[in-house]
């Protein structure tokens, strides 16, 4: 028997995938649940698993961006359905048919003509319309490129470039031998030796790459954030001497951990939020959402982005559970090996930047989250204490928070009670 191997819908709102890869060869044998192949989306880079054991017959090549519940691969049962299966694929494409498609969507690369030459409406990716939309673009008269003639992102940037030279904007070709640079009329105004570098119109050399699938929805999704939320923060400075020396006796113990800073401030929001929850909740329009789970998500820097895994239910766990948890979720995290479940579903998010030496920031709020805390470095710093000036070690947290659910006294209870916490972290432990 052949089965099909479909991409699925791993999270609301995923319309197509990237196949990045194939991670078992064509006609290799597959156990069910193997990972067999590498996907991207617009949130990170997973695996796919085997929906069933046999010989792998690859149906959609690496580098292909594919809609949902297209097929990318069969699986025949034995090795003389796989020869099969491979036979009718070659009788198909000698007959200029194609591969068997044994009923199945079939996925082509050709262009098709416009819906006003077709008669037909032509289907348009989620992702494409989404920018279309932002660049102002009519899509009747783009050519789609994607299955069944579906118009995907790159089609509508394609169609946005030339627009920009009909125009009159400089468009840079880049090429084997040089990257040139022409108006709409045809006339060359540049030329440069390197096909990765081109000069703009005021003379600077530059190089585009282009953006990963997480990139463009970190681009979108903070873009309105920043647009939709009204952001207010609050700063507050913490002494973290306490903090450091019981995190250096308990990581002295020789237990199978290694507590870091991080797995503290986790510990100290989820209780804060625990009194305070307001700032575990989302706008909806009319209504609050009060959630129940106190679910933290924590910024990871990624290859191509930040993600940010999510350490369920924090406030019933202690730091030692919390550190290996975070340490298996910031692992998969940089290697694009997260499951969906675990970097969705936060209800709050601390992005700590201070491992890169910076001592404040002020991030955009992680929708639709309420609030986002920015932590920076612990350093040494004067302080007046009892009117005499000694040193301590201070670490800057700054909350920004939507102010169309928390108030200012609000704000300023949460992130009293996390400092509280933190300077006397023993109460973490009760």
């Amino acid at each position: 028997m052949i089965h099909e191997m479909i991409l699925p819908q791993l999270a609301m709102g995923m319309s197509e995938a990237k196949l990045v890869s194939w991670l078992v060869k064509e006609g290799d044998p597959v156990r069910r649940d193997e990972a067999v192949a590498a996907i991207e989306t617009e949130k990170v880079t997973t695996e796919l698993p085997a929906p069933f054991s046999g010989f792998l017959h690859v149906v959609v090549e690496t580098g292909k961006t594919v809609p949902v519940e297209v097929v990318i691969a069969r699986i025949a049962e034995t090795r003389e359905e796989y020869e099969t299966l491979v036979a009718k694929g070659r009788s198909g494409a000698a007959n200029g048919s194609g591969a068997a498609d044994n009923g199945a969507k079939s996925f082509s690369q050709t262009s098709v003509g416009t819906p006003a030459e077709t008669g037909k409406r032509t289907p348009v990716s989620g992702l494409a319309r989404r920018l279309a939309k932002d660049a102002g673009l009519d899509l009747k008269g783009v050519l789609g490129t994607g299955p069944h003639g579906r118009i995907v992102r790159a089609d509508v940037e394609k169609a946005v470039g030339a627009r920009a030279a009909g125009a009159g904007r400089e468009v840079v070709a880049v090429t084997g031998t040089g990257a040139v640079t022409a108006t709409a009329t045809g006339v060359v105004t540049k030329a440069v030796a390197s096909p990765e570098t081109a000069l703009t119109e005021v003379g600077s050399r530059y190089r585009e790459v282009e953006l990963s699938a997480v990139r463009r929805v970190m681009a979108r999704r903070m873009t309105e954030a920043k647009q939709l939320v009204p952001h207010f923060y609050a700063t507050i400075d913490c002494e973290v001497d306490k903090l450091l020396a019981l995190r250096r006796d308990l990581n002295g113990r020789g237990g199978d951990y290694k507590l870091s800073v991080n797995d503290f401030l986790i510990r100290a929001c989820a209780l804060a939020m625990k009194k305070v929850p307001w700032i575990n909740g989302s706008f909806a329009g009319s209504a609050i959402r009060l959630y129940e789970d106190i679910n933290i998500s924590v910024a990871v820097a990624a290859n191509d982005g930040v993600i940010a895994p999510v350490v369920r239910h924090a406030d019933r766990k202690g730091l030692a559970e919390i550190s290996h948890e975070m340490k298996d979720l910031a692992d998969r995290a940089r290697n694009g090996k997260l499951r969906v479940e675990e970097y969705q579903g936060g209800g709050f998010t601390i992005s700590n930047a201070g491992m890169y030496g910076v001592r404040q920031a002020a991030s955009i709020i992680n929708m639709p989250q309420a609030c986002i805390m920015a932590v920076g470095a612990a350093e040494p710093r004067a302080v007046v204490k009892e009117g005499l000036v000694t040193i301590a070690t201070l670490m800057t947290c700054t909350l920004s928070a939507d102010h169309r659910i928390i108030d200012g006294a609000i704000a300023a209870e949460f992130i009293g009670l996390v400092k509280a916490l933190i300077e006397d972290p023993l109460t973490m432990l009760l």
